[in-house]
């Protein structure tokens, strides 16, 4: 594949069917992502991620999945131990800042281990997204705190674990989810608080992440910064928050686009999110005719977003030599010793 587009795609089941090879083929798909209706046993996994590379030829192909731990944990076990959210990291950090800050750090190397034993190489952590009272529980005890300080912290030591290990971190929802008052997979979120507010808490996390190699971003609208489109097709929040104010210059890729937040056809919604400067969509669900039309007005991923595509793409070429039996126990450790 000498040429890819701008899209991370799903697929429905275990194995490639027939018609999304052809489809994989033809329209060269950047990365993709993978979902627990895509996993039934190693063998088969590792399969998987191995048919996957097949279409990247020569280049590096990111598979990513969302590892975080509790609620949204895709890989389990026999697989994967089940890990606690954020949430109970950050109480670790609220009784001992390191001890908090080194569980994040572990757990994030532990996510690399057991998501390189598969073939899997990008995870969409860490949740920078800042909860607070009232606001929908789609976050809630994903974040690792109520206050920017600690996420950013703690959402620093996360990403760094990652890339120790070789895996590709996407910071999320930028520029921030935490306090809207609805789930975006169902609804579009309305977010009412001034932008100096925002400015003051949501915005801070992913300011101090601005060198993340990728983020997702808000289905979200922002009252304050455009009250007519959600943060994911809004030039405006892309430029001058996300690219101007944050200084992020990294991969920046769509939340989900058959998330029912964003209105219109799916052709309607990818000229959109590209309009708005996003440099790549995703779309998770695996639905052949979602897809077809999202492809169709998917560019070529060239220029800028090129260049930040291969930027985050060198965090596969790093991967310390970490003993795992060690991060393990001193994960297990910790977590027991700060109860």
């Amino acid at each position: 594949m000498t040429e890819s587009k701008a899209m991370i795609l799903g697929l429905k089941g275990p194995e490639i069917l027939p018609e999304e090879r052809s489809f994989f083929e033809a329209e060269r798909p950047w990365g993709f992502i993978l979902f627990s209706r895509n996993i039934v046993d190693a063998d088969q996994l590792r399969a998987l991620t191995a048919d996957l590379r097949s279409f990247a030829g020569d280049r590096p192909l990111p598979i990513f999945i969302d590892q975080e731990g509790g609620r949204v944990q895709r890989l389990r076990q026999p697989f994967a131990p089940n890990y606690p959210p954020g949430a109970r990291l950050g109480d670790i950090y609220r009784q001992d800042r390191q001890s908090g800050l080194r569980a994040a750090w572990l757990l994030s190397r532990i996510h690399a281990f057991d998501l390189n034993r598969f073939g899997i190489n990008a995870d969409c952590l860490p949740v920078l997204d800042i909860p607070v009272p009232g606001s929908h529980d789609v976050i809630g005890d994903r974040a690792y705190g109520t206050d920017p300080v600690t996420v950013a912290e703690m959402g620093e030591a996360a990403m760094q674990g990652l890339l120790a290990g070789g895996v590709l971190p996407v910071i999320k929802h930028i520029p921030g989810h935490g306090r809207s008052r609805g789930d975006s997979h169902l609804e579009l979120p309305v977010v009412d608080e001034p932008l100096e507010e925002l400015e003051a808490t949501d915005f801070k996390p992913f300011a101090a992440l601005n060198r993340a190699p990728m983020a997702m971003t808000a289905h979200v609208v922002y009252r304050a910064i455009d009250p007519d489109h959600p943060a994911t097709t809004s030039k405006k929040v892309i430029a001058d928050i996300i690219r101007g104010q944050m200084g992020f210059d990294g991969l920046l890729m769509s939340d989900d686009v058959s998330m029912k937040a964003l209105a219109g056809s799916f052709a309607d919604r990818t000229r959109a999110i590209f309009a708005a400067g996003c440099d790549v969509a995703l779309h998770c669900n695996g639905d052949m005719d979602e897809m077809t039309a999202i492809a169709a007005e998917t560019p070529l991923l060239e220029g800028r977003p090129l260049e930040r595509a291969k930027a985050a793409l060198e965090g596969l070429s790093y991967r310390d030599d970490a003993d795992e039996r060690a991060i393990r126990d001193e994960f297990e450790g910790l977590t027991q010793a700060v109860a």
